[in-house]
This record gives structure tokens, sequence and C-alpha cells, in this order.
């Protein structure tokens, strides 16, 4: 019963392990795929032939830091009045509400047609209220924003033009970030999202696999939604499942590295973590809804996808995956250090974790490629990125297995949106009175599993296992890193809530 106990151990972590080098393998192609679009020749600019009715939806929810400035970015745009539809659908149940009210006058006396949508409830959370604000659009296209992104004047005009095929259902932008490089936590998000926006969008689009509309900052073509089925609320990533949804009924995608819509970031732990926990099982929700789909999928318009296409999806839907993978790792770790001694004969299947060091390189040429792209810096600076980002979000390995674990059983939750800061204006972030000002028990959690890994590193070094070190303190600096800022964030949040209650209360 030990031997089949142990043995399964072993297989565990090499099934584990073979996982992570396939999923490097899929990421080494999109580097390859990348590569080969940057020797294509340009595409010479198309014009808009004529200037369609556009709808612009800004979804929002409770954004009293941020709506006026969204706005105002909108109502900046330079594209005809006559042709241009802003339709601010609000669930808001604050004083977002007034304050949309009397921006909605301002910009109506200037002539703007912008309508102030309210619903009667938030069912279907922001998928519910795109879905109703489609019913009522007037607009051909409609361009969708979340509420801390600032488009260009001339957003429109780079993307309508994309159009002029009829096949083409969505043109998504590249996201920027305004506040990159605010602290360390924010720095480390740019770095991973930039590969995302750059090696994963441009490699997939270019070699046809199914890409994804990023829920903002992109165009749709409303007929394509339409024959796709609308959107649906039955996962927390609406975008992804409609995307999924358009593509298999042969809706083509285009994305634009080129043209870069800025935004900002999270710079809460804990906001961040929200952030991740909706993405992750957002993502579980649509592998289970949409996996089935493409993998039986005979024909889409006419043709029949590619085997590398449906490889690539299978990565694509079940990226999140990774977490869980590499929680079950760290759990597995201290017991593999015990039995490996006991197994000789095994050697070469207790090696496996040699793949996981080719994996860390394939893995560190495409961060590489991404950061020689969007940052400036040695590769000194490079290194640091690529470290901190690795660890922090192997130390978020927990918290969003869990998110996957809930997406895969179908487990519902309600759609919680991400606080948003407005930094440039808002100095004192801590007092957001929309971020979570008690602690998540899955933090104390962390806490346990940052003690566990420190006893088996000591462990590791006792057994003179080496091999397994270098994983032991990218774990040990991850669950150290999102675990103490955790609470460093929260008790922030509270010193500042005291400070001005009493504030109140001296007045």
């Amino acid at each position: 019963m030990i031997d089949i106990v142990n043995i399964s151990v072993l297989v565990v972590f090499g099934i584990c392990m073979a996982f992570i080098f396939s999923y490097s393998l899929i990421q080494l192609n999109l580097i390859i795929n990348y590569l080969k679009s940057k020797k294509q020749p340009k595409k010479e600019e198309t014009k808009l032939n004529d200037l369609p009715l556009v709808t612009v939806q800004l979804p929002i929810y409770n954004e009293l830091y941020v709506v006026e400035r969204l706005i105002d970015k909108i109502c900046e745009f330079d594209y005809p009045k006559d042709k241009l539809e802003i339709q601010i659908l609000d669930d808001s149940d604050d004083e977002t509400v007034d304050i949309i009210k009397q921006k909605v006058k301002f910009y109506k006396n200037l002539d703007f047609d912008i309508n102030h949508i309210r619903r009667t409830d938030r069912k279907g959370y922001k998928a519910g209220a795109l879905k109703y604000g489609t019913s009522l659009c007037k607009g051909e296209f409609i361009a969708i924003f979340d509420a801390d992104f600032l488009p260009q004047s001339d957003f429109l005009f780079k993307t309508l033009p994309y159009f002029n095929l009829k096949h083409v259902g969505v043109v998504q932008t590249r996201w920027g970030f305004i506040n990159s490089n605010y602290s360390t936590l924010t720095a480390l998000q740019s770095f991973a999202l930039d590969a995302h926006f750059t090696i994963e969008q441009v490699g997939r689009n270019y070699s046809n696999h199914f890409i994804n509309f990023n829920g903002t900052a992109g165009v749709w073509r409303k007929a394509c939604i339409e024959d796709a089925g609308g959107w649906e609320a039955d996962t927390l990533t609406e975008d992804l499942d409609l995307s999924y949804r358009a593509q298999l009924k042969g809706w083509r995608f285009i994305y634009l590295e080129d043209v870069v819509t800025p935004s900002e970031l999270p710079i809460e732990m804990n906001a961040l973590k929200q952030q991740q926990f909706r993405w992750t099982k957002g993502a579980a929700e649509c592998t289970v809804k949409n996996l089935v789909r493409v993998l039986n999928s005979k024909a889409i318009d006419g043709v029949k996808p590619k085997t590398s296409t449906k490889i690539h999806a299978i990565f694509h839907l079940m990226n999140s995956s990774i977490f869980p993978i590499i929680f079950l790792m760290s759990l597995l770790t201290l017991p593999l250090i015990l039995i490996k001694p006991l197994y000789p004969e095994y050697y070469y299947l207790i090696q496996i974790p040699g793949f996981f060091m080719i994996s860390w390189l394939i893995l560190a040429v495409f961060y590489w490629v991404s950061y020689t792209k969007n940052k400036t810096g040695n590769f000194i600076s490079f290194l640091t990125h690529f470290i901190g980002f690795l660890s922090v979000s192997m130390g978020l390995s927990l918290h969003n297995s869990l998110a996957v674990f809930e997406g895969y059983i179908g487990k519902k939750t309600p759609f919680i949106r991400t606080p948003k800061f407005n930094i440039e204006t808002t100095k004192n972030w801590a007092q957001n009175k929309y971020i979570v000002k008690k602690i998540n028990p899955l933090t104390i959690f962390e806490g346990g599993m940052l003690i566990y890994l420190m006893y088996t590193l000591y462990v590791a070094i006792t057994y003179r296992d080496f091999g397994m070190i270098p994983m032991l303190l990218f774990l040990i600096f991850g669950y150290s890193y999102v675990f103490f800022n955790s609470i460093i964030h929260l008790n922030k949040i509270k010193r500042k809530a005291s400070f001005y209650s009493l504030k109140k209360i001296g007045q």
C-alpha cells in the first residue's frame, strides 16, 4: 500500500511536469509565429469607404472615481456626432448614478447622442448589461470600454477600416498601462500582460488560431454578436465565451498590436486577487462550455480547423489550469524529496523535474521577446521582472486554484468587479470605498503554505536535493509577497479608515 502511494506521488508529479512542459512548447510555437508575423510586409492602411453609425457601450457599476474621465474621453472622439451613439449601461447603486446624470446632461446640451441606460436589476452583471444595451443600440458596430480605459480620440478611425471585409467580426486593440511604473505590483502585472497582448494575441492571430476579445478596447460588428447567440452570463468571462462562439461561426478576429488603448492596473494586492479570481474561474467555465465544441467542430466557414488550431485552443482555454498544477506540485515536493532515495530504480522518472528547467528557459525567451518589444531596459532589468513575475504567479497558485476548481465543478458566484482607483488624482488610494476591508480566509492558508514550503526547503537542503531548491525559492518568494502584501495593504486601508473616521468626529 505504501509503495502504491509513493509511486502515485512520483507519477502525479511527473504528469504535472509534463503539462507544464507541453504548455511551454505552445508558448514556443507562439514565439515562432510572432517572429514570422514581423517578417510579413506591412499591409497598406485601408480607409473607411463610408462612415458607419457606431455605438459606444460603457458598462458601469459603481465607478465614481473614473466614470467622469471615461465619458470625457469618449466625447473627445474625432468622429461625427451624427454617426456616434453613446450608451452608458449603468447598473450602479451609489453616487456614480448622479455623476453620470450630470455628465449626460452636459453632453446632451452639446448635441451628443448620449444615453444613461438603467436596468431594473443587475441580472447577468456585465454580460446582462451588454445584452440589454445591444438590444437597444442603433449602431452597425459596437465599441466597448471598461471604466478604467482612456481611448485615444482617433480610436474609431484606426479600427473601423478593418471591417471593410465582411467576414471580420471583431477588431481588438492592445492594452496600454498608464501606471505600470507605480509600484512593483503594477510593474509585474504590466510585464505579464504585455506578453499576452504581444506574443500570444499576435501569434494566434497570425496563424488563424482562436483568439479572444479582451472585454474592452475593441469593436464588434453587431451582426457578429447576434449570429453567435449574443452575450451570455453563464461564465464570468463573457468576452472569452462569445469570442469562441463567434469564431466557431466563421467570424474572423483582427488584432491590432500597434493600436494601444491606455488603461489602469490594480495597485492593491486584494484588488488584483479579485481580478485574478474572476479571470481564472471564468476561463475554467469557458473550458467546460466550449472546449468540446471546438474539438468536435468539423468545419468553420467551410474550412476544417487545423489540428494545430485545436491544440492551441485546448491550451488557450485551459491556461488557468497551470495554477492547480503548480499548487499540486508545491504540495507534492516534500513527499517527493522523502521518497526519491527509496526508489533508485525510478531514476529517470525522478529526473523529470529537469524538464522544468527547459520550461523556464522557454518561458524566459517568451517574455524576453515581449520585453524587448514593449520596454526599454537591460537584461538585468528583464531578469528582475521575470523572476518577480514567475514567483508571484506561483504565489497566487492557491488562490487561483480555488477559482479554477469552482469553474470546473460549475459553482456559480457573482461577478465581482475590480476596484478602480484613478491614481493620478486619487493619491490616498486606501480611502477607496470599493476595496474589500476584511481579510479573506484564503490568505491565512497562504500563510500556512509559506510555512510548509519553508520547511520543505529545509528538508531539501538536509537531503541535499539541490535540484528542488530553485523551484522552492520561487514558491517561497511568491507566497511571501502575496501573503504579506495582502496583510499590509489591508492594514493600510484600516488605518486610513480609522484616521478619517476620527477626523470626521473631530469636525
